[in-house]
Formats: structure tokens, sequence, C-alpha cells
């Protein structure tokens, strides 16, 4: 009988299993390390004064030779027109409106959305060091395991061997204090742009000083270029530009007056750039060197950046991936929409939504006798909008110029290739009928579809919603779609809409009332036929707010001094909120337009109130001491 030999077996085993792992590890290709991504982000730059983009703009060799190993993003948009709301939408991939993020600057800030992190935490998850230098200016509470550092100091060569990273860098040169310059400053610094060089866009006044302005501007984003030169040298220093992602791109649009806080272009279309690094190509569709005429907008970087990563994209994400795998770049051009929002800038107060589709852009003034120009200290610390303001009450401004100081439709349609300053208001003009109402239905499906928690005073959010927005807003989506409804009646002749105006007034839910009476006085005169249900809501309303804006609607019609009511009401308030709110109906109606006047006496003030940053911009302005 044959003896088996277990001894030659196990050998015999032994060497197979090694001569196997041999050739599975010479035939086995390695793993492919994710790429490294950095954001470069500069303050307040619309695309408009970069001459990659605008042939108003001046040259910035640093962009566009990232631009030559890259790509051109011809449309890309902020969702917002300033800092800490465009940066929540940034950080969360998510509209603010929707999350209750919407506010600048923050009285209360709100959680993520439910099992929804901010993106960089996922990044971390899959091995990433992720870092920031340095600003943050979210709405939004910080969730937990969002940077590895993020600080001044911060940088990505603080990571780990062979460990992939993501980094955001910050330039703020450009930020809009820059601007805030004295008439002595003008005497003694001369800006190195030639003042002469460029053309003062149609809605400015062509004087010294917007020209001035707009040369010392310029000169910021040759400086923000050469720090964005700085950042490309420390990654070619490190041996990393082979294998990292640069995106550099406008934090919102630029800081001439009219710009940043509006949802005009110059307000919204950033500059963007993507370098694609040498190892990773086969991540992008497009060819390298060329321009995407797809629409992407803010919302749309947090996935971008997880598809490039390898990572999947959470469902609650309202932004979709434009780079990375399984991206086409025929489907990316073809993308053509993006909505934007304006809410409250600091003390100032509005409720603006728009949607471009092409090159047509619709905006809806919600609030349209809450003219642009209404005042905001901090931008008016500009000279020139100072003399812009200045000029207007001279009357020495022409059309184009003055509507900034004057009342708005509630409807606005621009053919942005044709009037990219948005100068001529297409609303009423029958050819484009057909544009202006699927433009309309388009917005009005997206702030019904969130839903839109603006539809809600911020004061109310703040105590009702804020511990969960979104939930809130599912909760309460048939009463802010009424909302909708109420406040779109202004979009009608008043005959039509006088009956179901009248039953809002009459309603029981504080809110249709507050929506009846601003579309009353979004008619202004027309609505005269409502001064006594108003008159009834300006003396004996629960909600202090809709007595002042029937007070509001008076006082825009003529038929009452608002300033008593107005005046209680802000004596009776007890959240900073409210009062901003209250506040900002009264420099409405203290304007030159009204010119009614406030006697306001401090002491009478809750102290909690009276002690708030954005309350005491507001009575600073009023000259309350």
């Amino acid at each position: 009988m044959f003896k088996i030999n277990h001894s030659i077996i196990l050998n015999t085993c032994a060497i197979l299993l090694c001569t196997i792992t041999i050739i599975s590890c010479q035939t086995t290709p390695k793993e492919e390390l994710p790429p490294n991504i950095v954001w470069i982000t500069s303050e307040d730059n619309s695309k408009h004064y970069l001459k990659l983009f605008d042939e108003n703009g001046i040259a910035t060799p640093n962009i566009e030779s990232l631009a030559e190993h890259g790509l051109i993003f011809n449309r890309a948009f902020s969702n917002a027109p300033v800092c800490s709301v465009a940066r929540s939408a940034i950080i969360s991939g998510c509209y603010g409106p929707r999350i209750g993020a919407q506010f600048h600057r923050k009285i209360a800030t709100v959680p993520m959305p439910d099992s929804l992190k901010m993106f960089p935490a996922y990044l971390r998850e899959a091995g990433y060091y992720a870092t920031n230098n340095s600003k943050e200016d979210y709405n939004i509470n910080k969730t937990e395991g969002v940077w590895d550092e993020s600080s001044k100091k911060a940088s990505w060569r603080n990571r780990g061997e062979n460990q992939p990273f993501f980094h955001v860098f910050n330039i703020g040169v450009s930020h809009e204090s820059s601007m805030h310059f004295s008439a002595e400053d003008m005497e003694t610094n001369t800006p190195e742009t030639d003042q002469n060089s460029f053309e003062i866009q149609p809605n400015h006044p062509n004087t010294d000083l917007f020209k001035y302005t707009n040369a010392l501007y310029r000169d910021k984003i040759r400086e923000m270029d050469r720090q964005v030169g700085e950042i490309i040298k420390e990654l070619k220093e490190d041996g990393r530009l082979d294998d990292t992602f640069i995106f550099y791109y406008g934090d919102h649009g630029g800081v001439l007056p009219g710009s940043k806080g509006y949802l005009y272009e110059t307000g919204l279309h950033v500059p963007m750039v993507v370098h694609v690094p040498e190892k990773y190509k086969h991540l992008v569709n497009s060819p390298v060197g060329s321009s995407v005429n797809g629409f992407v907008s803010f919302i749309d970087l947090a996935p971008t950046v997880l598809n490039l990563a390898g990572i999947d994209i959470p469902k609650e994400i309202d932004g979709k991936a434009f780079l990375g795998k399984d991206i086409n770049a025929e489907e990316l051009n073809s993308r053509d929409e993006t909505y934007s929002y304006a809410d409250r800038f600091d003390e100032k107060y509005d409720m603006v939504r728009a949607v471009r589709k092409g090159k047509y852009k619709y905006i809806r003034n919600y609030q349209p006798f809450n003219f642009d120009g209404l005042m905001n200290n901090y931008r008016y610390k500009q000279l020139a909008y100072q003399e812009w303001q200045s000029l207007y009450d001279k009357g020495e401004l022409n059309e184009i110029q003055s509507a900034f100081f004057e009342n708005r439709a509630p409807e606005m349609l621009f053919d942005i290739d044709t009037d990219p300053y948005e100068t001529k208001n297409l609303a009423n003009d029958p050819e484009h009928k057909a544009t202006l109402l699927d433009l309309r239905n388009r917005l009005n499906t997206w702030v019904k579809g969130m839903p839109d928690l603006s539809f809600y005073p911020e004061h109310h959010l703040i105590g009702e919603a804020f511990n969960n927005p979104v939930a809130f807003g599912q909760k309460h989506k048939k009463e802010i779609e009424k909302y909708i409804e109420i406040a779109d009646l202004g979009l009608l002749n008043f005959r039509e809409a006088e009956n179901s105006i009248t039953q809002a007034l009459d309603s029981s839910d504080p809110w249709e009332r507050y929506w009846a009476i601003i579309v009353c006085s979004s008619f202004g005169e027309q609505a005269i036929g409502m001064e006594t249900t108003i008159r009834e809501i300006s003396s004996d309303d629960p909600e202090l707010i809709n007595k002042v804006r029937a007070a509001e609607f008076l006082g825009i019609v003529k038929k009452l001094d608002p300033s008593s009511v107005m005046t209680n009401a802000l004596y009776t308030s007890e959240k900073p909120s409210e009062a901003l709110l209250i506040l900002n109906s009264i420099v409405l109606m203290n304007s030159s337009d009204y010119g009614y006047n406030f006697n306001i006496e401090l002491d009478k003030i809750s102290k909690v109130v009276a002690e708030d940053s954005e309350v005491m911009r507001r009575l600073e302005f009023l000259d309350i001491p």
C-alpha cells in the first residue's frame, strides 16, 4: 500500500501558494489613490472683472495658467450674492431657504439636515486630510469631524504619508472692505490700473469717483491673482501639481455698487477655473484647455468633490456633480438652469428669488417697494454708493442709473446675451410672454418644492423652526404653498386678485394676513379700497409685524402717518430679528420717497433688542444716540 508522505505534500502546497501569491502581486495593478483637491476662493469677485471671462476685465496670468491645463467654466453661479449664505450652500450642498441658512449675518444658526454632514466630514471618513485656511462663515451649526485643521496656519503639508488631501484657501484682498477708502486716500493713492482702460457699466454714473473705484478694484483682483500664483508655486514645490485638482472661483459677485447683495449677474455670476492634473485626466470627460458652457452652481461643489474622491453622494444634497466618474461632457454642457435667493443682508431685509435658464433671467421681487438702494450701513461705507445716492437725490441720473433707488417691478425678465447688466425689463413685452410664463412656473415649482421657509418672517422661524428647519418645512408645506399663492396675487390684475386678497386679509392665519398686506403694498394706490380692513389690522392684529406691515401700506398710499404704529411696535418687541424687520419698514418710510419722521427714544426699546449689533446699525442710521 502506497504510503502518503505528509511532509512532502505540505512543502509542495507551501511552494504553490507562494508562487500564486507572487504571480498575483505581479499581475494585479496597484490601487490608485484618490486625487488631491485644492480650492482657491477669492472674496467678492464676479466674472465681469477678469479678462479671461470678460473683455472689460483685467489679465490674471496665474488663473489663466490654470485654465491652460484645465477647464474654464463660463456659466458658474453662486446661489446667493453674499458670503455666509453662499458658503452655507457650498458646505452643505443645499439651498439655503430649504434648510434655513438664507439670512446674512446670522442671528441664529441652524443644524444640518437630518442624516447629512458638512461634506469635508465624508472626505475625512474616507481617509482625506481636510484643511481650511481659514474663513468658514456658515449659517449652520458645525458638524463634528469637518476639518483636520481650520486656521490661518492650516496646510496640507501636515498630513500623513501618502494621505490624500482636500485644502481650501481663502483670499480676502478683494473683499468689499477694500473699497472703504476716503477722499484723502484718493489724493494719495493712485491705482495701478489705468482709469480710462475700461468701460463703466451702464447703470453707474460715469464719474471720476466711479472710475477710481473701478480701477482700485481691478488692482485688488491683480493682487488676488498674485496670491493664487503663490499657492500654485507651493504645490509645484511639493510635487503635487500632477495629482491635484485645483479649483479657483469667486465666492459670489463683486463689490461695485449694486453687485454684492443683489441677484443681478454682477452679484451671482462668478469666475471658475479647474486645473485638471495629468494623473487624473480620466476623471474628466472634457478636453483639457477647453471651456464648459453648462451651468454649475455652488450647491454642485460638494457633490463634485465627493464624486472626484470616489465617495457616494448623499441623496439629501440638492446639488449635482459636474466632474468625476460618470459625468458626461455632452450632458454637462446641456445643463442650462440655476436658482438663486436674497433675503436679509446684515440689517437690510428683502426677499428676492431668481431663475436663469439659458440666456434668460427671471427675477421675482416679492416686496417690490423695498427698492434696491434702501440703506445698508456697510454698503454705504463706499464713497461710490454715497455719490450714487447723492446724484439721484439731485436728479442728475438717467433712467437706467436711477432704477436702483426706485420701486422695482414684481417680475423682471432679462436677455443676458443682449443686456448683460440687466437694464431692460422684458416682463411686459408680449413677444416674451411665453418665456416669462415658463420661468415664472419654474421658479414657483422650485420655491414650493423646497419648500421656501422665507414665506415665514425670520423671527417666527427662529422661534418655531430652527431646531429642525427641514422637518418644519415639510410639516408646513401646504401652508407655505398657500402663502406663495397669496404672494403671487400681486402678479395679477388687481380686479382679478381683489376677492382673494380680501379673503386672505380676513384669514385666521397671521401669515396669510401678512402676505395679503404685502401684496396690497405692492399694488399701492390700486388697493386703496382695502384701507378700512388694513387700518383695523394696524391697530388690532395680535402680530406686531402685521401691525407694522399694515401701517407700511397706509404710509405708502398716504392715508396714515405710520410712525406711531411702527415706533410703538418697536418698543413692544423683545426679539432682535422682529425688531430688525420693524426697523426695515421704518427706514423705508423715512426714505426720501415717503419722508415720514420718527422720534425714537432709545430707553423705551427693550435692552436685548437695543444691544443687538444689527439693530444698532439701524438706530445709528436713524441718528438715535
